[in-house]
């Protein structure tokens, strides 16, 4: 039996042109504005959520108003980019003229320096995908990162296209998922439903 999910990326927060992945401002007003608009109508039997604060405090607040059970779960939680996290993009630039641009011609070849892997950050999202996967429904609140990871797995995606996959704040996608054996399969939600 599949599992329908929804993930939902959070919206804009306080360190705009950044790259945040362990560093964690919080979402600003506009940010929960946004987050409230592209959650509107869904139906979920669950919430799940990375424990950034600027996942978890809508998180936390769209399940207290609708009564659903809340649960965290770090592998959800962005890309961990290293020496870059938190440095405004303009900085990086002066300080490593062309590492951002190799990083998103190449991510698996040019990964930001003392950071994650695409790799681990694929290993982490399909485990917590896999532990999911079964009957109901649930919103997985993340980023930008394991939204990319699910869309690629989805499509067929090669782990070196996943920085070509636009991902903008507040974006809900839905799919289903499913165990099949050891292997997680990720369709379109549209399609498995057909």
């Amino acid at each position: 039996m599949a599992l329908r999910i929804e993930m939902l990326r959070h919206g804009a927060t306080t360190q705009p042109a950044c790259y945040i992945g362990r560093s964690d401002p919080p979402l600003t007003e506009p940010g929960l504005v946004q987050m409230r608009t592209a959650s509107a109508g869904g139906s979920w039997s669950r919430i799940v959520s990375s424990p950034r604060r600027r996942c978890a405090a809508f998180a936390r607040m769209l399940a207290a108003a609708r009564g659903l059970p809340l649960s965290f779960d770090a592998r959800f939680a962005e890309l961990d980019f290293g020496d870059w996290d938190g440095v405004p993009v303009a900085t990086l630039h002066a300080r490593t003229p062309g590492a951002l641009a190799a990083f998103w011609r190449d991510p698996l070849g040019h990964p930001p320096p003392n950071g994650e892997t695409l790799a681990a950050l694929q290993t982490r999202v399909l485990a917590a995908l896999h532990e999911l996967a079964g009957g109901g429904t649930a919103l997985i609140v993340t980023h930008g990162g394991p939204l990319r990871i699910a869309i690629a797995a989805r499509d067929g995606l090669p782990l070196g296209a996943l920085m070509t996959i636009d991902v903008p704040h507040a974006a809900r996608f839905a799919f289903a998922i499913e165990r099949d054996g050891a292997a997680l399969r990720v369709r379109d939600a549209a399609r498995a439903s057909a």
